[in-house]
């Protein structure tokens, strides 16, 4: 089996249109780049609807000629050209159906991508709960697009049409139908004012309740060897329970909604058939009318009934745009061209101020300093002062900043990840894997050669303990790297942290679970990147690793009280004994 196998989907990009003085929806954007698709549909639905007035037309042949004159060769003639259009209409709506699925996917593959990456970005920068939801609001877009929802809004305007019919056979008859029209789209109102908040607030604690027991289940090792289950029970029963009871009163609200528009609707076929009966009977129009104004007044309320009744998605289809929007126009496109086109790794902070929500003072307070390229810097420092901050900032990955990181002269910022990515090693205090294989974890799950991984873990020295494993690189290591040791997750993720010699690599804490063997490994490793002149920063509370450093940044209260060189004392002499014989 191949050291690592990768595949890359194809992506489809959205061409960013020049900056308008009108601002137009991102997703209304995309959905115009399928208006060719968008008009074929409008097509297949006039189609489709005109042909919904053959059953129309043939009951007015079968009671106003066939049952009158007895021609049985009118009969089959009628029924014959009735089979062939109805046969037409089922293609028309096969098409239009066929059509929106087709352009549902492409829609989802022209925003994925830029949702994708806009979610790890607002991610980092609001830590969201509900991190999730932009792809749910993307899921739902794109089924909705496809939906029943979406093909009545195609055949509302043909209401139009069918209310026109009515008026042709009678006044009375479209005026009726104009008027249930009014009624239907009241109720739809009716029914989003009463039922929104109560569905709105249904979705937040079903979200809530979800994610309270996911963090529950997350550390199901602690909760089970102290015994915390029954506890922790209680506090996921609380938002359960209210998850519930908003459910049960979304639900009594919608069982009320459909009963009410089953009675209107009811009522409605009722009253048109007695007002089509009446004028019968009073010589106006004929029974074929009669009974075909009844399918013609069906055909009319139809798009407007299946609107009523998916009003929360059209509701909901509306705030997943607004969500994706605010999304999307929050996280523009990065840059397509990074600002040099290698990294030398000189870093400076400028005036570097970090801060956190609900916290007064900020965390970083005023940096300014200069490292060359090529150093290695130890930051320590009491627990609480910056240090795993600063780490973030340094990689350009904290939100809350003022100041500025400069590398190579430019704002980090500014660097786009996809370019800055191999350039840049990061082994975080808490090791942060993926469900996959070793080689795909060391790889960064990119599409790197066997050598170059072999190469990074043979460095960190667990080229000959991945041997061992049953599948060698190729063993799965479990959500989270779950089946792995501490020791061994600490060291896997220092070989991706040095995975293809990058310029910058920043190490927070990276012996805080190594054994003596480990941290010889990460020695000879600081060294090497030494000799090769990677940039380092590793933020350190054991002496050990300080011997690799050129430089001690100390780190306290969120400011540096002190950058200076590393003088290594030279070794003491030996002490030697000598035993005097008798």
């Amino acid at each position: 089996m191949n050291v690592l196998a990768a595949t890359t989907a194809p992506a489809v990009v959205v061409p960013t249109p020049r900056p308008a003085a009108i601002h137009v929806s991102t997703v209304a954007r995309v959905l115009w780049t399928f208006r060719t698709e968008i008009a074929w549909v409008f097509v297949f639905s006039m189609f489709l609807n005109l042909l919904m007035l053959t059953p129309t037309v043939y009951m007015l042949q079968v009671f106003d000629r066939v049952m009158s004159s007895g021609n049985l060769s009118t009969l089959l003639a009628v029924s014959v050209i009735a089979m062939v259009l109805l046969v037409l209409m089922s293609f028309s709506e096969w098409l239009r159906s066929r059509l929106l699925v087709r352009a549902g996917g492409r829609f989802d593959q022209a925003m994925n991508q830029r949702v994708f990456a806009s979610m790890f970005r607002e991610q980092l920068s609001a830590r969201r709960r509900d991190s999730m939801r932009p792809i749910t609001d993307l899921n739902f877009l794109r089924q909705f697009l496809t939906g029943t929802g979406a093909l009545a809004v195609f055949d509302t305007p043909w209401t139009l049409v069918y209310i026109g019919v009515l008026f042709l056979m009678h006044p009375w008859l479209g005026w009726a139908a104009a008027l249930f029209c009014v009624i239907q789209l009241l109720l739809a109102v009716g029914v989003h004012r009463v039922s929104s908040r109560r569905l709105k607030a249904t979705q937040d604690l079903s979200i809530e309740a979800s994610q309270v027991l996911q963090a529950k289940l997350r550390n199901a090792e602690t909760v089970e060897a102290m015994g915390m289950r029954s506890d922790l029970r209680r506090q996921w029963l609380g938002a359960h329970d209210r998850q519930m009871v908003s459910h049960d009163g979304a639900q009594e609200i919608q069982r009320r909604v459909q009963a009410l528009m089953k009675w209107v609707q009811y009522t409605q076929q009722g009253l048109i058939l007695a007002l089509g009966a009446l004028l019968a009977i009073d010589g106006t129009i004929s029974a074929g009318a009669m009974i075909a104004s009844n399918a013609l007044m069906g055909n009319a309320l139809r798009p407007i009934g299946v609107i009523v009744q998916a009003w929360s998605q059209f509701v909901e289809a509306r705030q997943a745009t607004l969500r994706l929007d605010g999304l999307l126009n929050k996280h523009p496109d990065e840059a397509a061209e990074p600002p040099a086109q290698s990294v030398k790794g000189q870093i400076s902070l400028r005036d570097l101020v970090a801060t956190a929500p609900q916290r007064k003072l900020p965390i970083l307070q005023g940096l300014n300093a200069d490292f060359v390229a090529g150093e290695v810097v130890a930051i320590v420092g009491p627990s609480g002062a910056g240090k795993s901050t600063l780490a973030r900032c340094l990689l350009g990955i904290w939100p809350d900043t003022s100041g500025a990181v400069l590398l190579d002269g430019h704002d980090v910022r500014d660097w786009p990840r996809e370019q800055l990515g191999p350039h840049i090693g990061y082994l975080p205090q808490d090791i942060e894997l993926f469900e996959g294989t070793i080689a795909e974890n060391i790889a960064r799950f990119s599409n790197a050669s066997p050598s170059t991984i072999i190469e990074a873990a043979t460095r960190v020295g667990i080229h000959d303990m991945v041997l061992r494993l049953p599948d060698g690189y190729d063993t799965t290591i479990g959500e989270a790297g779950s089946l792995l040791s501490g020791g061994q997750r600490q060291r896997l993720g220092l070989a991706r942290a040095i995975l293809g010699s990058p310029s910058i690599v920043v190490l927070d804490e990276p012996n805080a679970n190594l054994d003596d063997a480990g941290e010889g490994a990460l020695v000879r490793v600081l060294l090497d990147m030494k000799r090769k002149g990677t940039t380092v920063f590793m933020v350190v509370h054991q002496p050990q690793v300080l011997v690799t450093a050129d430089r001690v940044l100390m780190m306290e209260n969120g400011r540096i009280s002190k950058l200076a060189k590393v003088v290594l004392a030279p070794p003491a002499p030996a002490v030697t004994s000598q035993i005097e014989s008798p």
